[in-house]
């Protein structure tokens, strides 16, 4: 069927437009579609149809069509006033120029315009970027000059660095020699004093010949001096022990009513008869009872004591104690001497520090006692302070815990030692120092071991009594005794000579450590790493706690060994039911991690499996899944394992938790434990 379209129709259709026009642009020549869609006649100037601010457009399209062709030349010509674009294609014609235009539609008008900006913005970004290109290259150039400084800075940091440390090294150095004269010095001191007052003493004794006035007044200046001299060689020793970290805590237990009236008989004798101060002790309360170094107490209170009764005249010196904050205790010694001015109160503590006075000129002293005092002070984790005005008088407190942290600490550890840990290998160890005691269990416990401390023989042999520690790490040099004979006797005796011992001491004494039977031999300190890796190749844990994961999932069983790493537990896995009962049969594991969900059984059937074999029937049994549990599931599965827990919730703490629990209610790592392994 053929279809016939009438040309009018065409016409009506087309966007095309032909123009002829002469030399200078005038219309000389237009088809029916130009004259339709331009609304124009011939003998109008195409400039005449350009939009405004396009004119020029025009002008060149006509200028360049005149000598040769012209492809693809946008202009906008105004139809019945609206802008409208049109793409031309021109040629020379007869000295004029034809033209042939397509009216562009309006959509690619506006796109074209919207490409146009685009472009336009395009190229402000690049300029943009330029800019900034060049502002980061001009900073990278600073920050090269800035490196460069900062290296200069660095090097010469590194190298006051390096000659701080010199002089740090210079001053350690001169500080122990200084420590150790002042502590020879003292001893050296001492003998020659006891002999001077010994003899004083004798001298003045009736029963060893009578002396006349004049020479018991010269024999009583020489033991008043000596006596002085005496006093001041045994603070110089104290000062010299604090500040080389020497002091040694004695910590006992007693009461504050005990301690005060023990003090009282102590300074009854320096308040003479005809004295015009009175000593007050008011009566603390009857229930206060402390537990720290008595006797650096009864030092401290001393020499506030002494301190008030040569700067009172006339009045009273009164000592009390009375329960402070937070678990502290207040001594307090207060005076109605000549007072202290608020520019000296710190000066006072100083050594070698006295404060002028019409006082101070009569009674002499050698400015250390209340520097020491405040020392002992701080040793014993309190503080000294005072309170004094000019002509009133002075208060001095003493504030210490009633209970000194280290001992604290002590009894604290001493406690957890009672206890074995399953899991964990117990090690002895033998030192009495406090401080180091405290370190090697901060060491040790981040490492899968269990500190027993001790601080005496005695208490090491009891300790062997109830524990057989996995490895003995002690000092040879304790106080008040040295631990040779033990060695000797660790390693001479048929149970305990299997055990490892590691000597850490302040002396070299290796040749004889080893001679007795020694594993290893150190100096102290001692650092953390070095101590772990030795003990991880000495020390015998004991039973090994095997533990059996049955997960069909690589990645949880992946994420159990991850979180159970460096802990002394030894893992075996199986992803299937049936392989996790054979390796239960054959390896007997103290413990089984079993998923609730496997692909071949559920876990009531390896749970049942395991029941009806006597060998397996007293594993116990940790379930762990993502499935969500009915109840009825839930109160099945309790009766038959010892936690359920969600593979969610797991982390190392909950893991390491939950495995000591469900080891420790079946008796593993006791000696119910190893009977029933046995």
């Amino acid at each position: 069927m053929t279809t016939h379209v009438p040309a009018s129709l065409w016409q009506f259709l087309s966007r095309e437009v032909a123009l002829v026009c002469d030399a200078s642009g005038t219309l000389i020549w237009m088809d029916e579609r130009a004259a339709r869609l331009l609304e124009t006649v011939p003998g109008q100037s195409l400039r005449a149809l350009a939009a405004q601010g396009t004119e020029d457009k025009v002008d060149r399209l006509i200028t360049l069509a005149r000598d040769e062709r012209v492809e693809r030349w946008e202009a906008i010509l105004c139809v019945g006033g609206v802008p409208r674009t049109f793409a031309f294609r021109g040629a020379p014609h007869e000295g004029g120029v034809a033209l042939v235009g397509s009216l562009v539609p309006e959509d690619y008008a506006d796109s074209l315009s919207q490409v146009s900006e685009t472009m336009s913005e395009l190229a402000a970004l690049h300029r943009e970027t330029e800019r900034q290109q060049r502002e980061l290259k001009r900073r990278a150039d600073e920050l090269t000059r800035l490196n460069r400084d900062l290296e200069e800075s660095n090097r010469g940091v590194r190298t006051l660095h390096a000659e701080l440390d010199e002089k740090t090294e210079s001053l350690v150095r001169a500080a122990e020699i200084k420590s150790r004269v002042v502590a020879n010095v003292s001893h050296e001191f001492r003998t020659p004093l006891h002999s001077i007052l010994g003899l004083a003493r004798l001298l003045l004794n009736p029963a060893n010949g009578a002396l006349s006035a004049e020479q018991q007044k010269q024999v009583q200046f020489i033991r008043s001096s000596g006596e002085a001299l005496f006093e001041l060689v045994n603070d110089l020793l104290d000062l010299s022990k604090m500040e080389s970290g020497k002091a040694t805590l004695r910590p006992v237990r007693f009461s504050a009513s005990n301690f005060m009236g023990a003090l009282r008989g102590m300074m009854r004798p320096l308040v003479s008869a005809d004295s015009q101060v009175e000593l007050r002790f008011e009566e603390p309360p009857a229930d206060l009872a402390l537990e720290t170094d008595e006797a650096k107490v009864s030092q401290v209170l001393r020499n506030l004591v002494t301190n008030a009764l040569k700067f009172t005249e006339k009045g009273h010196v009164t000592i009390s104690a009375e329960r402070g904050p937070e678990d502290t205790v207040c001594f307090r010694v207060s005076d109605t001497g000549i007072g202290i001015a608020p520019e000296h109160h710190t000066h006072i503590f100083e050594e070698f520090t006295q404060v002028e006075s019409p006082v101070q000129k009569r009674v002499k002293g050698t400015g250390l006692g209340l520097a020491l005092s405040r020392r002992l002070a701080e040793f014993l984790g309190g503080s000294l302070t005072v309170q004094s005005t000019p002509g009133q008088g002075s208060t001095f407190t003493f504030t210490l815990p009633r209970v000194h942290p280290e001992v604290e600490e002590m009894l604290g550890m001493a406690e957890r030692s009672q206890q074995l840990e399953p899991g964990r290998a117990p090690v002895l160890v033998l030192e009495d120092d406090r401080q180091t005691l405290f370190l090697y269990e901060k060491y040790l416990s981040r490492s899968g071991f269990q500190v027993l401390p001790v601080r005496t023989v005695d208490e090491a042999r009891r300790t062997l009594q109830r524990v057989r520690p996995a490895a003995v790490v002690m000092d040879v040099m304790l106080e008040g005794e040295t631990s040779w004979s033990f060695l000797s006797e660790l390693k001479g005796n048929e149970a305990t000579c299997d055990i490892p011992i590691l000597v850490v001491t302040l002396m070299d004494r290796e040749q004889k450590a080893r001679a007795l039977g020694a594993d290893e031999f150190w100096l102290k300190p001692v650092g953390e790493d070095q101590l772990l890796r030795k003990l991880a190749e000495m020390a015998r844990s004991g039973p090994v706690h095997k533990l059996l994961i049955i997960d069909d999932d690589d990645v949880h069983r992946y994420l159990l060994r991850q979180l159970l790493k460096d802990t002394p537990y030894v893992l075996s896995e199986a992803a299937t039911g049936p392989e996790g009962i054979q390796l239960a049969r054959e390896q007997l594991p103290d413990l089984i991690f079993l998923d609730f969900v496997l692909p071949d059984m559920t876990a009531f059937d390896v749970l049942d499996e395991l029941k009806t074999d006597p060998r397996t029937r007293d594993i116990p049994v940790i379930i762990h899944t993502s499935h969500q549990l009915q109840e009825e599931e839930r109160r099945r599965l309790e009766k038959g394992t010892s936690t359920i827990l969600a593979k969610h919730k797991l982390s190392r703490e909950v893991a390491i938790t939950r495995i000591r629990d469900a080891l420790h209610k079946t008796g593993l790592g006791t000696d119910a434990g190893e009977s029933r392994r046995g």
